[in-house]
């Protein structure tokens, strides 16, 4: 974590990428599209920890079927600005076997760790495994997974806030910003 002093200039220099209020519009619509495909399949929604908290918590409340819900905790990221290894520290408790599961991410960047998460949980047993991101981070090359449902497209530089941190603070921001100088 850094110095609070240090998270206040980051942000007093950020740039503003999406309001909250545009999120929330964002959100709402990717509410709709996610009820009107799965309100039929019981299905399970998985949040992807740490980042895909805000995401989950404001979706949660306007999906309108009935549905499991638990978390799942793998990172590439930890306090560095780009991907490492993977590593799984939270599987599901949930059994997932014939279930049709929907995973929750604050972002799609390069792909490769939902992609990871989809090709688990399958291997696992779901009968369907469908992705939903706040924000598809627009990189200019071909990712290994699309996400079914986008609530926003972002550019291709280090964002915080709405669930994604810088140096681990920011997480809580209503709002999306990117660094400048990156």
């Amino acid at each position: 974590m850094i110095d609070p002093r240090q998270a206040m200039a980051i942000l007093a220099s950020a740039d503003l990428i999406h309001s909250a209020d545009t999120i929330d519009v964002a959100v709402r619509r990717v509410a709709r599209e996610i009820s009107e495909r799965l309100r039929d399949h019981n299905p399970v929604l998985l949040c992807v920890l740490k980042g895909g908290v805000p995401f989950a918590g404001h979706l949660l409340t306007q999906l309108t079927f009935p549905l499991d819900f638990d978390y799942l905790h793998v990172s590439r990221y930890g306090q560095a600005k780009s991907g490492g290894e993977l590593s799984w520290r939270v599987e599901p408790e949930i059994e997932l076997s014939g279930r049709t599961v929907l995973v929750l991410d604050d972002i799609l960047d390069e792909g490769l760790t939902l992609a990871a998460i989809r090709d688990r949980l399958l291997a696992r047993g779901a009968a369907a495994c469908y992705t939903a991101v706040a924000a598809d981070k627009r990189i200019g090359r071909k990712k290994p997974i699309q996400a079914d449902f986008v609530a926003l497209s972002v550019p291709d530089r280090f964002l915080f806030g709405y669930g994604m941190d810088v140096r681990g603070a920011w997480r809580n921001l209503p709002a999306i910003y990117a660094t400048r100088g990156d």
